[in-house]
């Protein structure tokens, strides 16, 4: 049987896996370990938040290592997932079909959606589940004429307990991650190795004989008839570049920034992240405790059971560049102006609670989701191939999205992983 290397297990390197096994012998390459929850106490990280021990963010992959903490310039930092799942374990499990961009180029992925609609528990039964105040935002956002709506999650509602610990890894497992569909790809047969980070391709006449990878300190060569590229927006593009293979300078990040303010008794950091959206030209409002920000920022200075947190998520323009060290991206003059007119909003959002601006406080903006730095074009609708790549390697990420969504992207990052190695499937299988 040919054999098919997958670089990353996060949404899209899960969805190839399972996609792939069967047609070829899957081996999923993955530069974390297992994931694994958040393992020690939120009463001790505070306390050494107290101490004043957390200084800087990137200090998080020591007390949780299943989390990358990168910046991509003095404004802003990127966060991500590094270990089985990817950034999945650590997401909100936010379920939206985003296709919009791709329809548009000619790409048709109905039946992904509708395959993965089966496949994956998605429901938006959980108003029952939000605390009070929750509850008061999502009416004071109505009143506004603002169309709050509850967003589609992926999880088991019955087993929720509304700990408000989703983005640290769902402790009661109610909450569903890529992991499921790593583990339908190992039952048929896919090999998953952790601990292994790509660090290029081996190309010879224009088609790629397998990946070059560092695993245990060792310099490893893992052949392959066809690679599939979805370490992410970040990891996909650098892999790429340390190939040999340059990728356009068009990276977005959608940019996340709460605002902020105490509340007596909020209890947003024991209640569903990301209930309800209010949805806007080029970003959205969604309530969120930024446990980032509570950790690091220090502005956050009420305790974590006394804030009241609203987040921006906003689609920026793309603009960036990944380099064989570094991420560079900063805000254009356009994204100031949408940031600065979402914040101005959120303080409306907390004037009608009752909260003046001037108690309200900014926490620490952030890369939510990069990619687009090789944007799939018309042409390219019907192989999902660049020919910038070599004939056997595809990507499956992020990296080929058009633009920015400055929204949450999982399941239309499956969607699209599938399809594309339904087309790698049917040229090399």
């Amino acid at each position: 049987m040919k054999r098919a290397v997958v670089v990353g297990s996060g949404a899209a390197g899960a969805a190839a896996a399972k996609a792939l096994q069967g047609a070829f012998s899957v081996t999923v390459l993955e530069r974390g370990g297992e994931f694994r929850p958040l393992g020690v106490s939120l009463k001790f990280v505070e306390r050494l938040k107290r101490l004043g021990v957390l200084f800087d963010e990137r200090l998080t992959g020591v007390l949780f290592p299943s989390m990358r903490i990168e910046r991509t310039d003095r404004e802003m930092i990127h966060v991500r997932g590094l270990g089985t799942g990817g950034t999945t374990p650590l997401a909100t499990g936010n379920a939206l079909r985003l296709d919009g961009n791709l329809r548009a180029l000619g790409i048709d992925l109905d039946p992904e959606f509708a395959e993965l609609g089966k496949e994956i528990p998605i429901h938006t039964d959980h108003r029952r589940l939000w605390n009070p105040v929750t509850e008061q935002v999502f009416e004071t956002c109505a009143a506004m004429g603002l169309g709050p709506r509850p967003l589609p999650k992926m999880s088991d509602p019955a087993r929720c307990v509304n700990c408000g610990r989703c983005v640290l890894g769902c402790p009661a497992g109610a909450k569903w991650d890529a992991r499921h569909f790593l583990r339908d790809a190992s039952e048929r047969g896919a090999q998953v190795v952790t601990s292994c980070r790509v660090t290029g391709l081996r190309v010879e006449a224009g088609r790629a004989q397998g990946v070059v990878a560092r695993r245990r300190g060792r310099r490893v060569f893992i052949p392959a008839d066809i690679v599939i590229l979805a370490a992410g927006g970040i990891g996909s593009p650098a892999i790429l570049e340390n190939s040999g293979i340059p990728c356009r300078p068009t990276l977005f990040v959608d940019p996340v920034l709460c605002v902020a303010a105490e509340w007596p008794e909020a209890m947003q950091n024991m209640d569903i992240p990301m209930p309800f959206v209010v949805d806007k030209e080029g970003f959205i409002i969604a309530p969120y405790f930024d446990y980032l920000s509570y950790f690091f920022n220090r502005a956050w200075k009420p305790k974590a059971e006394d804030t009241l947190s609203l987040m921006i998520k906003l689609a920026d323009d793309s603009r960036g560049v990944v380099s064989k060290r570094s991420i560079r991206k900063s805000l254009t003059p356009a994204d100031r102006e949408r940031l600065n007119g979402a914040v101005r909003l959120c303080h409306d959002i907390f004037a009608r609670l009752g909260v003046p601006k001037e108690r309200t406080f900014l926490g620490t903006l952030n890369a939510g989701h990069p990619g687009g730095m090789l944007p799939l074009t018309p042409a390219e609708a019907a192989t999902l191939h660049s020919p910038a790549l070599p004939e056997n390697v595809y990507v499956a990420d992020p990296t080929l999205f058009p633009a920015a969504l400055g929204r949450p992207p999982i399941l239309t990052i499956m969607a699209l992983a599938r399809k594309v190695c339904r087309t790698a499937a049917a040229k090399f299988a």
